[in-house]
């Protein structure tokens, strides 16, 4: 009796093990599909932007099942500028602190940057906000229209701050700290750049299914 209770465990587990070995490695194919979906929409989004290269290296890190439509990738897109946006703020904080506490030449351009990049993580942060308004089922009523007019505005004006500040940098001879400087508010110009196209790509699209309802 004792043998045929163990048989019968033995044969039990053996079906429990044929079976996670079937359940695991679909799940996987499952994942890895919706991965690869995603990996091929990121990249075919991203030729439609300035720097596609810069845009696939940045958002493949988000491939995965969550990004399935325009509007997550735009919003993604946004988050990732706004991330880059504070993180350089937060750098030139503390050169601009050092620069002032040594009334150094190259403070007054770093000051007035460090404005205009203060300006763009506040649009950015404004725009992300706006983008999570859209309601893709609500239709393509004026409050709508007003969200994506915002979001627009608000992400090209957070482009043009970028874009001043790094112009406050002129020319390749320069020292070190400026050239860091303008790195990377250059990448935050590129990025945001990126995000705009992705948003007005989301627009386009929002407004072309709107249209064809009946």
């Amino acid at each position: 009796m004792a043998k045929l209770s163990l048989s019968v465990v033995f044969f039990f587990l053996f079906i429990f093990c044929i079976n996670i070995g079937t359940v695991e490695p679909s799940m996987a194919r499952a994942r890895h599909s919706k991965h690869s979906k995603a990996r091929t929409f990121i990249e075919a989004s991203c030729q439609t932007t300035r720097y596609p290269a810069l845009c696939i290296e940045c958002l493949f890190r988000y491939a995965n099942s969550s990004i399935q439509n325009a509007q997550q990738l735009a919003q993604v897109a946004l988050t990732v500028s706004l991330y880059r946006a504070r993180y350089t703020r937060s750098y030139m904080l503390k050169v601009a602190k050092e620069l002032k506490a040594i009334k150094a030449n190259e403070y007054p351009a770093v000051r007035d940057c460090l404005q205009q990049i203060d300006d763009s993580v506040n649009q950015l942060s404004q725009s992300i906000t706006e983008l999570r308004r859209l309601d893709p089922k609500a239709g393509m009523t004026d409050d709508i229209y007003w969200h994506i007019d915002n979001v627009e505005t608000w992400v090209s004006a957070a482009l043009t701050d970028a874009s001043s500040c790094v112009d406050e940098f002129p020319g390749h001879r320069m020292s070190k700290m400026k050239a860091t400087i303008k790195g990377k508010v250059l990448n935050v110009a590129q990025l945001t750049s990126n995000a705009l196209s992705l948003f007005h790509r989301y627009a386009a699209r929002y407004r072309a299914a709107v249209i064809k309802k009946p």
